[in-house]
């Protein structure tokens, strides 16, 4: 009896030890799934767009006609110092690059002339994180506070910094107090957040009552990136967005070791205007690149292959509707929406005297790209070139203000 009673308690010990190095096996299974601590190898990547239809010689030659008179009465004389291009399925039909790209050295502009997308910058950021949203890596609506620790606002989320709905302060408003912040100092996204931490910095509005732009919003997903993939902003972006791409004129601006070797910016009189304290951030700015390859990120954002088509309509759909009126924001996209139904998306930047503008006319896959590196608003003129592809209520004379 005593032999029969051990028999079964050894019995026992060994279903145990059997069942938990079985549930040991699942549990590492379930863990391998969830991609925790995923390599930097293994990181989302964008994907080129492939086999778009090809244009006839006709319409290419009929339509760059309209586009290259729309440009000479826009820009005479060569006056935009910088690069414009127009493109439909991915085919340029009309680009040009003038003038210089540094002055002092007589650097003429080409269409490989890297210039500072200022707040176009936002679209590749937003990009990135979209990307990582949709490998599973973080969740649109998780809160901040849950990825960088030091976060003070426990109800802002992804979603209301991609569309500008946390109630943040701008970083360029509040460190420009001293008491706050010694403006000798160069400014990084590390010192935002830890600014945010510590100051005791409120917040203008209550989280996801109201619209407002705010570069803060970026400089902190540039740091969600970081967290996210392990790697820093700039190596971040060239491995999810440039290399994939092909996108070899493009890149995030190292302030320590690049910002003297970079096109610099310039007034409307070709004064060179120079760096400060809040030029090392980067997520709401500082990356460089040219038309080509911003149409190479436009024709993978329109691809099926970008996003999930759940995420993908959570990107262009308005979320700043407290007040009645055409201009709104989606995720990293600004919009005109009228009420005929018909929407217009894009994203302007300013910063310094660089001035962008992106156009993607989604409906109509054409891309409508204009940088320049001389001050001047005539940039934002290029959407009123969406009158030639689709309805648009735009004409093709007259300035356009930035919205």
């Amino acid at each position: 009896m005593t032999f029969i009673k051990k028999a079964n308690i050894l019995q026992l010990i060994l279903l145990i030890l059997v069942l938990a190095s079985c549930k040991k096996e699942t549990i590492s299974k379930q863990i391998s799934a969830l991609n925790v601590n995923v390599p930097a190898d293994t990181l989302t990547k964008m994907v080129p767009s492939k086999n778009e239809d090809k244009l006839s010689d006709e319409y290419i030659n009929s339509t760059k006609k309209s586009i290259e008179a729309f440009y000479t009465k826009n820009w005479p004389n060569n006056s935009l110092n910088g690069g414009f291009l127009v493109a439909k399925n991915g085919q340029i039909i009309f680009e040009k690059y003038e003038g210089f790209s540094n002055f002092r050295n007589k650097t003429v502009m080409t269409a490989d002339s890297p210039l500072h997308l200022a707040s176009v910058s936002k679209v590749i950021t937003a990009t990135a994180v979209l990307k990582l949203i949709n490998a599973g890596k973080i969740n649109l609506d998780q809160k901040v506070n849950t990825i960088l620790k030091k976060f003070p606002y426990p109800e802002v989320t992804i979603r209301t910094l991609l569309n500008h709905r946390s109630g943040m302060r701008s970083y360029s408003y509040f460190t420009d107090k001293k008491e706050i912040w010694d403006r000798h100092k160069i400014l990084t996204n590390q010192d935002i957040l830890n600014l945010l931490a510590t100051k005791n910095i409120a917040l203008e509005s209550k989280t996801n009552t109201r619209f407002a732009y705010c570069n803060t919003n970026y400089a902190i997903l540039a740091l969600i990136i970081e967290k996210t993939t392990g790697l820093k902003y700039k190596e971040a972006m060239k491995r999810i967005i440039f290399e994939p791409l092909g996108m070899k004129n493009t890149f995030v601006m190292d302030y320590d070791t690049e910002r003297k070797t970079v096109a610099p910016s310039y007034k409307g009189n070709r004064a060179e205007i120079g760096m400060d304290y809040l030029d090392a951030i980067y997520g709401d700015k500082n990356i460089y690149s040219t038309p080509r390859d911003l149409l190479k990120l436009d024709r993978a954002r329109s691809a099926s292959t970008f996003l999930a088509p759940q995420l993908l309509n959570q990107v262009y759909k308005g979320y700043s509707n407290e007040h009645k009126g055409r201009k709104n924001y989606g995720l990293g996209i600004r919009m005109v929406q009228w009420e005929t139904g018909q929407t217009l998306y894009y994203h302007n930047g300013w910063w310094h005297g660089n001035t962008s503008s992106y156009v993607p006319l989604r409906k109509e896959n054409v891309t409508l790209i204009a940088l320049s590196n001389k001050f001047s608003r005539s940039p934002y003129n290029i959407r009123k070139l969406s009158a030639l592809f689709g309805d648009y209520p735009f004409k093709l004379d007259g300035e356009e203000k930035d919205e």
